[in-house]
């Protein structure tokens, strides 16, 4: 049964396990993503792990897929884990209101390594990050996926997910056709 859990030093062999066979949590950056992930979390473990909680936005700016630099959110980071490291599911957001800056495209974003796929994963990990999202006080969060990604899209319907919109991702996430969702926290 999978579970989430908050990164910590006792997950991390299986984190990095996965970082060394090129699953990384970045779907964009690919193997390159995986190798510098992995460098940083061997750079400074400690560091790495309390960073992954990070509500105060204090955070090093986040480089999008273009190059270019935006300010680190407020956000967390937790882990989803069954007999080992299958995936992330990381959740951000703005103090004091529900709008997301142009370069974010939504609240809530995750990656199950692929050995792990199909299992329910990414549908029991998002119903619990939901219950975080309410924690921090949003009233509802948006979720996005590529039009083409049908699993997501099960996955976020699972979770009470209403289709809002198609849009085109800004070019700085490389332009592609998106889905928006906006799943109600009640």
């Amino acid at each position: 049964m999978m579970e989430l859990v908050w990164p910590a030093a006792a997950y991390l062999d299986s984190f990095k396990d996965a970082l060394a066979r090129g699953w990384s949590p970045d779907s964009l950056g690919g193997a390159d993503a995986a190798r510098e992930e992995l460098a940083e979390v061997e750079a400074d473990p400690v560091a790495y792990l309390a960073a992954q909680i990070d509500r105060d936005a204090l955070g090093s700016p986040i480089k999008l897929p273009d190059g270019s630099l935006v300010p680190h959110l407020p956000g967390l980071r937790r882990w989803m884990w069954d007999d080992g490291f299958c995936g992330i599911v990381g959740l951000r957001w703005q103090r004091g209101t529900t709008d997301l800056l142009s370069y974010c495209l939504g609240h809530i974003g995750d990656s199950v390594v692929p050995w792990k796929q199909r299992q329910g994963h990414a549908t029991a990990a998002l119903g619990r990050v939901l219950q975080d999202a309410k924690r921090e006080g949003l009233p509802f969060v948006v979720v996005t996926t590529d039009v083409v990604n049908l699993a997501s899209q099960r996955v976020i319907a699972a979770n009470g997910g209403i289709l809002v919109e198609a849009f085109e991702k800004p070019a700085a996430h490389g332009g592609a056709p998106r889905l928006r969702f906006r799943i109600d926290l009640g």
